[in-house]
């Protein structure tokens, strides 16, 4: 059974994984969300105007509510800019298994700031929340993306034709990825995760918590 724990905040070494917040809202659309060049590889439209992402972030901020919800804002270390975001979504309690999904701003691209947050959130879903399998899917024309699920662990599973009709009204083929627990076992050698936020009161943190 999973253990849901909300989205609590997550240091790596060179980032901070955290609640999106209100003030976030005009870095998320400067930096991702009106971006061509970052929207192209997502299946909703460019953002045209900061209203609508204003609407997105503050529906993002009232499912923090649940404790099924789990969102995180991107945040380098050095200098607390937003550079991203990245979810555990589709969580099925039958299977335990769950999907992932992120975007990075393009000016932080090829530094290696995705697979850090992938592999923290992977970390975290496995240590923390009793995952079995995590999957992921990018479009055929982001390569790049593929090669940040192979270096968090993830394990190339086949391409599904016309997956995703974008808001170009496009099909689109995906390849998918995904990750077991125990290749999780098997491949993370060393811990990602620097320190975590308690942010359950209740015992399902304690039963979760390795440390």
């Amino acid at each position: 059974m999973i253990i849901f724990l909300g989205t609590p905040k997550i240091e790596t070494e060179r980032l901070i994984l955290r609640r999106m917040e209100i003030k976030d809202t005009q870095k998320v659309y400067n930096h991702w969300l009106s971006d061509e060049r970052v929207s192209d590889n997502r299946a909703s439209a460019v953002h045209k105007n900061i209203l609508e992402t204003s609407e997105r972030v503050a529906k993002i901020i009232s499912n923090y509510a649940s404790n099924e919800f789990c969102w995180w804002a991107i945040e380098q270390k050095v200098n607390s800019e937003l550079i991203g975001e990245i979810d555990l979504y589709e969580f099925d309690n039958t299977t335990g298994n769950c999907e992932v999904s992120y975007s990075i701003g393009y000016e932080w691209w090829n530094q290696g700031y995705g697979t850090e947050a992938l592999m923290a959130v992977v970390e975290f879903g496995f240590q923390y929340m009793n995952i079995h399998k995590i999957s992921a899917a990018h479009n055929t024309d982001n390569p790049a993306s593929g090669k940040i699920m192979s270096k968090a662990g993830m394990i190339k599973e086949g391409i599904i034709r016309h997956m995703i009709r974008n808001a170009k009204n496009q099909y689109k083929d995906c390849v998918v990825y995904g990750i077991l627990h125990e290749d999780y076992l098997e491949t993370y050698d060393e811990k990602r995760i620097l320190s975590i936020e308690k942010i359950a009161e209740d015992n399902a943190w304690e039963k979760s918590n390795p440390h």
